[in-house]
């Protein structure tokens, strides 16, 4: 058998200097310990944390009195969601404008909200027959609506010294008909978790509508407080990564951003500006092919050339 020739062009020559031993299980070994190591403390630093959801009844049993103010926003129109227009309701001069344009006005209302009776009223209908609670809300479904203003004032001036002692809600409030006993069961349901099902909406079994409970629950303050202490107000610059399910919100930074600064900041129309910004700068992103100027700065700017550049460096 003859001995194959050596080619210095293709064939890599035979090593004849010293040799040492390589332990690769040792190595694998410690390679393994110390990226296992840099992971957990990495994901300590940096990872978002894996908090539960939080939900009306959990809120409710949290902060009980900021539960029932929230409830009483509701029946009285002052909250939010009861005043925020499109799409949940005609809350006059409530939509955000571009100029002329009124996109809220123009989707109209898509998710009907009446947040005094889809939030307090109806809720405590689905309860098991009560006393004092059936004869209350017979009394509201009687009155009228000047009558029912009248109440809900009288209760919302005594509210500034409401408690919550022994389970219960306690207001000194004079003629305010059945608003004291509709708040109060309105919040033993809420703290038992009954509140959260009668707020799910859908035909189906198995609803996953939670718009009513995330509006109900966004209108409070205990979701501010939760959010302030994880750093995620609007004017904290806070994204939380939702655990699971990758990306998550992190690609919402440059929305968060433009919240930020001025006009967007400042101005009662910032969302629709927001939006109307991101349209332009993914049609400019999407257009950049074709738009004259645009499509010129990778060329003009010899980016490719640093991306490419082993390969020019082998051509001069």
């Amino acid at each position: 058998m003859s001995k194959k020739n050596f080619r210095p062009d293709v064939d890599a020559p035979e090593w004849r200097g010293g040799h040492s031993p390589y332990d690769i299980l040792k190595e694998g070994t410690i390679a393994l310990v110390v990226v296992s190591l840099l992971t957990v403390l990495l994901s300590v630093v940096f990872g978002s944390p894996d908090d539960p959801a939080i939900t009306i009844k959990s809120w409710s049993n949290a902060a009980p009195v900021d539960f029932a103010t929230t409830a009483l926003s509701e029946l009285n129109g002052t909250s939010t969601t009861a005043s925020y227009g499109a799409p949940y309701n005609h809350t006059p001069d409530a939509s955000q404008a571009l100029g002329p344009l009124t996109l809220e006005k123009w989707v109209g209302v898509r998710i009907p909200i009446d947040a005094a009776n889809d939030f307090v009223v109806n809720p405590l209908r689905t309860l098991p027959y009560q006393t004092a609670l059936h004869q209350g809300l017979a009394n509201w479904s009687s009155a009228s609506t000047s009558t029912r203003t009248k109440w809900v004032a009288n209760y919302t001036k005594a509210s500034a010294g409401m408690k919550f002692n022994g389970g219960q809600v306690v207001v000194n409030a004079t003629n305010a008909g059945p608003v004291p006993v509709m708040i109060n069961d309105l919040t033993k349901m809420a703290r038992n978790g009954a509140l959260d099902q009668a707020l799910l909406t859908g035909n189906s079994f198995y609803s996953t509508d939670y718009t009513q409970s995330l509006l109900f629950i966004s209108d409070g303050g205990y979701l501010g407080q939760l959010a302030a202490k994880d750093h995620l107000l609007g004017e904290q610059w806070g994204v939380m990564n939702e655990t699971g399910s990758y990306p998550g919100s992190a690609w919402l930074w440059l929305y968060t951003f433009f919240y930020q600064i001025s006009p967007y900041n400042s101005s009662g129309n910032g969302d629709i500006l927001v939006l109307a910004t991101m349209i332009l700068l993914t049609a400019g992103l999407t257009l950049m092919p074709f738009l004259p100027g645009l499509r010129s700065i990778p060329r003009k700017t010899r980016v490719y050339r640093l991306i490419w550049r082993e390969h020019y460096r082998n051509r001069e």
